[in-house]
């Protein structure tokens, strides 16, 4: 982990098929998908040239819930977000906000075990996504 909080995992596939199989990995570990931002459609409706860049929004409330109980801004932050862009080489790539860091950034303390289980989610969902 970075000070920043980001994790970024290399894919194997390009930027519609891993945000397709992040979607299909996401909905197989019974999270819900909640909006699919496609950053480089939206730029280029309005005439601007960006690299494939989407957000996946999704979440499962049995996990979230419990963080937001413990320190209510973790909702700024939940639903879970992962972004799928490729860089200037043409090579795809996976980053998430790691729950750790999301844990302490808002302070939350006495939910190692959802932020593990989040975490461990997370690290799954990307491997599975990207592989």
């Amino acid at each position: 982990m970075t000070d920043t909080g980001l994790k970024t995992v290399p894919s194997h596939h390009g930027p519609k098929a891993t945000m397709d199989r992040l979607v299909a990995a996401v909905t197989a570990k019974g999270m819900t998908v909640l909006a699919r931002i496609d950053h480089a459609a939206a730029a280029e409706h309005v005439g601007l040239a960006l690299r494939p860049t989407e957000v996946l929004i999704f979440g499962a409330p049995k996990a979230g819930t419990p963080l937001m109980q413990a320190v209510q801004t973790m909702g700024l932050d939940l639903p879970l977000k992962a972004l799928v862009w490729e860089d200037a080489a043409g090579k795809t790539w996976i980053t998430y906000n790691d729950p750790d860091w999301l844990a302490r950034r808002h302070g939350v303390t006495g939910e190692e075990k959802v932020v593990a289980a989040m975490a461990a989610a997370l690290a799954a969902v990307t491997a599975e996504a990207g592989d």
